[in-house]
């Protein structure tokens, strides 16, 4: 297996949410949100949803795109299987409530298809939920982003794909129904 293209962003998860979608992909998904609730990653075939169990400490975010992908490593926390269709060429990493965090141009247009696995995601919950539990009252703003900032693990999410197929052709009736 080689790999053929990795990109890396790092993206706050705003409301405990980074998505990865198709450039020209601007609405949501509520089944697939509610999904990746119960699965930490899901979606719709457009659009995947990663839950983080904090909403304020920068996670990774990885996508790389393979000839085959390679199996979830066995130190990953969770893993699931994953098809994501970019009709554009370009992924983008989205901040729920804070716009683009950056973006990844594809090697063609097209089906991807492999899986997601994530590490570290309980461990940074647990040093945000203990931070919190430590923070004085009279802690300034400065120091809880530092705080974040200087979180000992970093909570990562990785996407392993491989192009499957040609994007399905959109009907322009259906645009506008």
């Amino acid at each position: 297996m080689a790999l053929l293209a990795e990109h890396h962003v790092t993206a706050t998860p705003g409301r405990s949410v980074v998505e990865v979608y198709d450039a020209d992909a601007f609405l949501g998904d509520e089944a697939a949100l509610d999904a990746a609730e119960v699965q930490v990653a899901a979606g719709n075939g457009y659009h995947l949803y990663f839950i983080s169990l904090q909403p304020d400490i920068p996670v990774q975010v990885t996508i790389r795109i393979w000839d085959t992908p390679p199996s979830p490593p066995a130190d990953a926390e969770g893993h699931v299987d994953i098809s994501i269709e970019s009709e554009t060429g370009i992924l983008v990493v989205g901040q729920l409530d804070r716009g683009p965090a950056g973006e990844m141009t594809l090697p063609s247009p097209g089906v991807y298809e492999g899986h997601a696995w994530w590490t570290n995601r309980q461990a940074t919950a647990d040093y945000y939920n203990t931070t919190l539990e430590r923070l004085a009252d009279d802690a300034s703003d400065d120091w809880l982003t530092e705080a974040w900032n200087n979180c000992p693990v970093t909570e990562g999410y990785v996407l392993d794909l491989a192009y499957s197929r040609e994007a399905e052709p959109v009907d322009d009736e259906d645009i506008w129904t």
